[in-house]
């Protein structure tokens, strides 16, 4: 009962005050909003599990310098396990660095257990690659593993001749999740040195055992189905699984992938109906989403969809995206929504892909032409009094962070924010495995450090709508964005 509830969830979007849609936990100790204020997003407890925390719990990153630090710290200080999902590991010093703080804390700990999830074609992509670097720890120690997520749509004559870097098209392991023993940080940085110095993303850490068992057991089900990588760095499956990802009948992986998310949701949601240990003084609420458009799994981008849909009149909605690809039903909330909106984007010169050789170097100018767009259809519609575009610049830095923050009506402080690896694209929500944390509090003290993050942010923003009508876009740009708009 409780699986079919969750496939009508994620196939059906909430409109309004969404009915029970998942079994919700709402009546049990702590799991409520205290503040009356808050009601307007109780639909949130129907929509995704809910862990109650204290918002002092809760550390607001800013720096990616600061970022890095933590994560060597907490590795060098976890006692039981260590879980870094990412896109991929990069092979620079740093990186390095990090990966000699693991061997140092595995021959210390032989308690430690450390596994790495990444994407099959970006972490094996190179000579020198993402596995090249972690097989020391795997040939070393038996506490280590490496798990590749491979899509299952990269198969065939495709993957036979589809050329490094394109195949990377087609759907990666997208989700970014640090895990330290009780710690999580969500995040859309990956482990590589640009995300440690002068690219800027956003970090949120929660310090929560219950949460963090929580993203443990969903790495471990996205591990289930993808590629293990040996001793001998070759690639096996696990035990549990009888199906290659680019071999056999795609719909039976995908079918059998999905099942699994879906009970391991399942049983998430049992738990916490019969849970007793909840957060006493609970002020803070954090329910995780997750998208996995290949596995036919829709529910990161239906909880981002209500946001703009239940918001209130007078409410604010200032959102971030590292690279502007809206898909037509967000573009759609935003313009019919009740908020004041306000998106922050990458300027061009702070594209990661400014500079790329090839095709990839026009990235830039298409996602200006995608905000172009974008806005005219807003004047069309005669909202641009509401929605308001930004592009963040600093020089010698790039800019990657998305997410939104979310103000009640007539506050200066945002009640929620919404952080994880969604660029809010198409190929967030049709091809890449993704995660978020939707994080409301009625913390006066955490919702100030969240409106610093998001005051850090936006104040390297300059309004964006006369450059973006004005700027040259090469033609063949233009042809290109109208046939390939869903694969970056």
């Amino acid at each position: 009962m409780i699986r079919r509830l969750f496939a009508t969830f994620i196939e059906q979007p909430i409109q309004g005050q969404a009915a029970d849609i998942l079994p919700s936990p709402a009546p049990l100790p702590g799991r409520q909003f205290s503040n009356a204020r808050l009601q307007s997003l109780s639909w949130l407890h129907a929509a995704a599990p809910c862990f109650p925390v204290r918002g002092d719990s809760i550390t607001v990153i800013q720096d990616p310098k600061v970022f890095y630090e933590t994560v060597v710290a907490k590795c060098a200080s976890a006692k039981s396990r260590i879980i870094l999902a990412s896109l991929y590991l990069g092979i620079g010093q740093l990186e390095t660095r990090l990966i000699s703080v693991l061997r140092d804390n595995l021959r210390e700990n032989k308690q430690l257990k450390i596994n790495f999830l990444l994407d099959f074609n970006r972490g094996t992509r190179g000579k020198i690659n993402s596995r090249t670097t972690i097989m020391p720890l795997i040939e070393e120690s038996e506490n280590v593993s490496l798990s590749l997520y491979h899509t299952p749509v990269l198969r065939g004559l495709t993957k036979r001749f589809a050329p490094p870097r394109w195949n990377e098209l087609l759907g990666l392991q997208h989700m970014k999740v640090y895990l330290f023993d009780n710690s999580v940080i969500i995040s859309g940085a990956n482990l590589s040195n640009d995300y440690f110095t002068n690219r800027q993303d956003r970090y949120i850490m929660i310090e929560n055992k219950t949460l963090a068992d929580f993203y443990a057991g969903l790495v471990g089900k996205v591990q289930e189905f993808s590629l293990q990588v040996s001793k001998e760095s070759s690639f096996e499956l696990q035990n549990s699984w009888k199906h290659w990802p680019y071999e056999g009948n795609q719909s039976v992986f995908v079918q059998e992938a999905r099942q699994r998310i879906f009970s391991y949701f399942s049983e998430v949601v049992d738990k916490q109906k019969n849970a007793v240990d909840m957060e006493k003084d609970a002020d803070t609420w954090i329910f995780p989403v997750i998208e996995m458009g290949q596995l036919g799994i829709h529910h990161d981008s239906i909880v981002t969809k209500a946001i703009f849909q239940n918001s209130l009149p007078s409410t604010r909605i200032r959102m971030a995206t590292g690279y502007f690809n809206l898909t037509q039903e967000y573009m759609d909330s935003i313009a019919d929504c009740q908020a004041e909106c306000a998106i922050l984007m990458a300027h061009p010169n702070a594209n990661g892909f400014k500079g790329a050789k090839g095709p990839a170097g026009g990235i830039p100018d298409a996602y200006t032409l995608i905000a172009r767009q974008f806005y005219e259809k807003l004047r069309a519609a005669k909202q641009e009094h509401r929605v308001s575009l930004y592009e963040y610049q600093l020089p010698g830095w790039t800019y990657h962070a998305k997410g939104l923050w979310y103000y009640l009506p007539n506050s200066n402080l945002p009640a929620m924010t919404l952080i994880g690896s969604s660029n809010f694209g198409e190929r967030s929500v049709n091809r890449d495995l993704e995660t978020q944390v939707c994080i409301v509090t009625e913390n006066p003290d955490l919702q100030r450090r969240l409106e610093a993050e998001c005051e850090n942010l936006y104040r390297l923003g300059s309004a964006a709508e006369s450059d973006i009508t004005q700027r040259d876009i090469p033609r063949w740009v233009r042809a290109v964005v109208s046939v390939f708009k869903n694969f970056f």
